[in-house]
């Protein structure tokens, strides 16, 4: 019984239509992680300094790029996920009204997280312009006090419904196998973990920081080829 006030109702053409969605927008994020991701460290600089100067090479028009991207994709990516949302809603009000909750928090504060992290790029090399000394410090007080905010409420958002999701699956409360807990976007762990033993190329370090966005792909595209299992497990 729906006590959730939203449709709930399995439409399967619309939850695959949004799992569709969901992976152009997350195409979209992915992008916007590249654009500004791309990049290598300046030899013989270790610590902050080391680790802020692979965005010396970032240039406005790349920042700009990747805050437009991420405005659009993020949104998109996250309230396709109401097509989540609708394989538990039936089954158990308890995850479902858990995993809306944490759907709200990356709603609000996911977009707002990545263009902190432009704004945090273009701060620091406008900085580093007039004080490379000074530069890495700086950038970090910024962080401290508009990035960090946004980026905990995001996080505590995120690993919300990425653990409620898992449970629902992993207890059949949706209609798929349980053993597709395994589409989670926590999956995107994996993949940065990979590209870090890559090694250290503007690419991988690129991939390694849309680490979210790889998950979520991972996540919406192994749900969407195996909804046949779902629509088999209920109807």
């Amino acid at each position: 019984m729906n006590t959730l006030g939203i449709d709930n109702h399995l439409d399967w053409p619309r939850i695959r239509h949004l799992f569709q969605i969901g992976i152009f927008a997350g195409l979209a994020a992915l992008s916007a992680d590249i654009v500004l991701g791309w990049g290598v460290p300046q030899e013989g600089i270790s610590g902050a300094d080391g680790y802020l100067s692979r965005y010396l090479t970032v240039s406005d028009g790349r920042i700009f790029a990747s805050a437009l991207l991420g405005i659009i994709g993020i949104p998109t990516e996250c309230l396709s996920y109401a097509g989540i949302y609708r394989l538990m809603a039936d089954s158990s009000a308890k995850h479902a009204h858990a995993y809306r909750a944490g759907l709200f928090g990356m709603l609000i504060f996911g977009a707002l997280t990545h263009v902190m992290c432009c704004a945090a790029v273009f701060y620091y090399r406008r900085i580093y312009a007039i004080d490379p000394g000074m530069a890495a410090a700086d950038t970090i007080r910024f962080a401290i006090w508009f990035l960090i905010p946004a980026a905990v409420l995001f996080a505590i958002s995120l690993f919300t419904t990425a653990f409620v999701q898992i449970s629902a699956f992993a207890q059949g409360k949706t209609p798929y196998p349980k053993r597709c807990w395994m589409f989670s976007i926590l999956a995107g762990f994996v993949f940065m973990a990979v590209m870090r033993l890559i090694g250290n190329h503007p690419l991988t370090n690129a991939l390694s920081t849309g680490w979210i966005s790889l998950g979520s792909l991972w996540m919406l595209s192994g749900l969407l080829m195996t909804m046949k299992h779902g629509q088999k497990g209920r109807k």
